[in-house]
């Protein structure tokens, strides 16, 4: 899968990961391979990314969306703590 996190001010990563987990406004959830197609608001909380070498990355945000399409991800992410 691919990846593009992107704050109002920068990117943020890009690339090819195996996993993503994410808090959504209904519930923490994760995104794998062919997950189905997907739009949802982000609320406060951590994101993690298990990158395609396995390698983990985690940070805090605020608030965002997510919109997952066929293996494809944008996470648009504001108030990011690294």
């Amino acid at each position: 899968m691919k990846i593009s996190v992107l704050s109002p001010d920068k990117s943020i990563f890009e690339g090819e990961i195996t996993s993503v987990k994410v808090p959504g406004a209904g519930g923490q959830f994760q995104v794998l391979n062919n997950h189905a197609a997907i739009v949802s608001a982000l609320v406060k909380g951590d994101v993690e990314i298990v990158k395609g070498g396995g390698e983990k990355m985690s940070f805090a945000i605020e608030k965002g969306f997510i919109e997952v399409l066929k293996n494809d991800i944008a996470l648009l992410v504001e108030g990011v703590e690294e």
